[in-house]
């Protein structure tokens, strides 16, 4: 399972939002920095409206969700890349996820320590992908001086990293983040191997206050940080209120309605981010539907019938022969298999199919 790390300076709330997608109190939230050392970590599903639509369709009263783990990361601090606060450490986790989701206070507070001693979100984030960058850059010249020889007696492998590794460093001397680099398909293929931080894709949580949410739009700190990263980091941007989804987690799913509700809210902001979050690690679901259960498929863009169909098991994708597949959109308005069927709709697909977001897929295989 893929994992998304939610990251920022301490005190900005990410205890706090990682209780409330984990639908948990295992984080410990507290007033002073570094209140979380080790990473706690938690399974999340994936909100999903169409489970609901299918369950009806299929006539049947168990859903499963798609999942993705988070891990709540102890906050960064100045100086870090040199060992300030946590820092090897922090970095080390960092290094461990797939994508990263840095929370950015965006509201006032003077019962709220800030580390910096004022809210500035935009300077926060520049603090974090600072030391991100200064890692990343020390990581790249020790890579350099270790495959030197290597490169040098001719080691084809040896070479190719090293023509990767020269077009980082001056990159990442300029202070941008590797994600942003011009490679090719292939130097990129090559620069996962190093597992830079700041090759991570990464998505920015707006941290606002309870009485902000109905209006985040207007509130000029989400709006710097939306300005911010779409001129400099090509990222998107999410308004969460990490106290409100807090509040929530001790609430029914009809209580939680009505308090967002009475917030002017039709959404929780965590189910945004989730989502935001899963289609960050280049994640798309696809659908089983039948009268035992109706259940969403993690699958990454691009993949195959075979390759979706190996997510159920391997042996559906060693002894793959066919998808049976409608559009989650063509069943719906279809109404049922047998409706989708008699217009045409529910095809069948060999092994070249690319799998997509939304199908409803029965595999025919055979071992």
């Amino acid at each position: 399972m893929l994992k998304a790390g939610i990251v920022g300076l301490p005190n900005v709330g990410k205890s706090t939002l990682f209780n409330a997608v984990t639908r948990t109190r295992k984080a410990e939230a507290a007033n002073y920095p570094f209140c979380t050392i080790d990473p706690n970590v938690g399974i999340v599903t994936v909100p999903d409206s169409r489970l609901e639509v299918l369950k009806n369709i299929a006539k049947t009263s168990v859903i499963i969700p798609a999942a993705v783990e988070f891990v709540d990361i102890a906050g960064l601090v100045k100086g870090a890349s040199a060992g300030e606060g946590l820092g090897n450490k922090f970095l080390t986790h960092i290094r461990e996820v797939d994508s990263l989701v840095q929370v950015v206070r965006c509201f006032e507070d003077a019962d709220i320590h800030h580390v910096a001693g004022s809210v500035d979100p935009v300077r926060d984030i520049e603090i974090i992908n600072t030391e991100l960058v200064l890692a990343d850059l020390d990581s790249v010249k020790k890579k350099r001086a270790t495959i030197a020889k290597d490169a040098k007696r001719g080691d084809k492998e040896a070479i190719a990293q090293d023509a990767v590794l020269a077009k980082l460093e001056p990159i990442l001397d300029t202070g941008k983040l590797a994600l942003n680099s011009n490679l090719t398909p292939e130097e990129k293929a090559i620069s996962r191997h190093f597992y830079l931080l700041t090759d991570k894709p990464t998505i920015f949580a707006c941290n606002v206050k309870e009485t902000d949410l109905r209006n985040a739009d207007q509130n000029p700190y989400v709006m710097k940080v939306r300005e911010y990263v779409k001129a400099h980091l090509a990222c998107e941007a999410v308004v969460i209120s990490a106290q409100i989804e807090s509040d929530l987690i001790d609430l029914s799913a009809d209580e939680a309605k009505e308090f967002l509700k009475e917030l002017g809210v039709e959404e929780s902001g965590v189910g945004a981010l989730i989502r935001a979050t899963y289609h960050l690690l280049g994640l798309r679901t696809y659908f089983t539907a039948g009268e035992k259960e109706v259940r969403a498929w993690t699958i990454h863009v691009g993949d195959t019938a075979p390759k979706a169909a190996g997510v159920i098991h391997s042996d559906f994708e060693r002894g793959f022969i066919k998808a049976e597949t409608v559009a989650y959109d063509d069943l719906v308005k279809c109404g049922s298999v047998a409706a989708a069927r008699e217009k045409g709709l529910y095809r069948m697909e060999g092994k070249e199919y690319v799998v997509k977001d939304g199908d409803v897929l029965l595999f025919k295989f055979n071992v």
